[in-house]
């Protein structure tokens, strides 16, 4: 049975558009249709990687964030529904499983986040926006980020009630920062939205799912499974962990960038600040959280090494994908921004 949807989110952005016929039977359940939601065999024969697998995904994974405008608010507990998104995600994870190496050294897989190129000469997103990216170009990448940055921190913050001691209590203090340090207005998703206004992009919440493509959606679904399951609670740890030991310097090209094309200082702002936070929550994630988790639960090292693996893969496919259209001098998105 269905559980009750009468109450129903009014607030939260538009259900999106279907991109295969997984994604148009779940939409259309969540709309409130009654199609014949998809089986684990058809599930299985999705490309783990596309649009149509990571959408399904992606509007399951949002049923436990902010919701959809209309959509049952119940609909998050639904057990169909969760039956197809455990399908999904399984789905999902084993083709990152099978491209990644399986092993459990976290010290060296740390190691390897830390290697930057001498200069700036790399060939990396930031690279390329900071030397030759056009506005249009860092408008694309902002729209694009935003299905991450304007909920920042909300898929971490599920690991918390699954850790202890050392690594809880620095995991709360990294994500206290990401929140504002108490402050409003000094929220990172806050800021970012500051950010996309001085790009002259819609800052509202989920407005640009539809121009994303699946190398996009991938990433941020990324977090929300590792969050969503305790027993990959290691995972989620070394997902943040690449998170904050990559964004430092990656976030000073983007703020070079923006500079460089005249961007407004709100803009600016937001990469400015994760220079320094980020410089110092990586000692944090290394010493204290990794530290403390592996301190704890020493068995838990290959997860977190599958976690910053998987998070370096899919950046790496979203790059790749990024850079083949902007080298081309075409848009990255499904639909042009305006």
């Amino acid at each position: 049975m269905r559980p009750d949807s009468s109450a129903r989110t009014e607030a939260g952005p538009r259900l999106p558009r279907p991109r295969g016929d997984l994604s148009t039977r779940v939409i259309g359940y969540l709309a409130g249709d009654r199609p014949a939601l998809p089986s684990d065999a058809e599930v299985r024969l999705a490309d783990p990687f596309g649009d149509d697998l990571h959408l399904v995904l992606y509007a399951l994974y949002e049923t436990h964030y902010r919701g959809f405008a209309s959509v049952g608010e119940d609909l998050e507990w639904d057990p169909a529904l969760l039956a197809v998104r455990s399908a999904a995600e399984s789905h999902f994870l084993a083709a990152v499983r099978a491209r990644t190496s399986g092993d459990a050294d976290v010290a060296t897989a740390v190691q390897s986040l830390l290697v930057e190129p001498v200069g700036d000469d790399g060939t990396g997103v930031s690279h390329h926006l900071l030397h030759e990216g056009s506005l249009w170009q860092l408008r694309e990448y902002a729209a694009l980020r935003s299905l991450y940055h304007l909920k920042e921190a909300d898929p971490h913050l599920w690991v918390v009630p699954r850790l202890r001691g050392r690594a809880k209590a620095a995991m709360v203090a990294i994500e206290y920062d990401e929140f504002g340090a108490g402050r409003a207005e000094n929220v990172h998703a806050r800021l970012f939205a500051d950010l996309m206004a001085d790009l002259d992009l819609d800052t509202t919440y989920g407005a640009y799912l539809d121009a994303a493509p699946a190398e996009m959606l991938a990433t941020v679904n990324l977090m929300s499974l590792l969050g969503l399951r305790r027993s990959l609670r290691g995972a989620l740890v070394g997902h943040f962990a690449a998170v904050e030991i990559t964004s430092s310097p990656g976030s000073r090209r983007l703020g070079q960038a923006l500079r460089r094309v005249g961007a407004g200082s709100a803009a600016q702002r937001f990469y400015d600040e994760h220079v320094e936070a980020d410089a110092v929550h990586e000692q944090i994630v290394r010493r204290e959280v990794i530290g403390g988790l592996l301190e704890d639960e020493p068995w838990l090292a290959a997860d977190m090494v599958l976690g910053i693996e998987a998070t370096v893969l899919l950046e790496d496919r979203l790059a790749a994908h990024l850079l083949s259209a902007w080298r081309e001098n075409r848009t990255a998105l499904r639909e042009p921004l305006g």
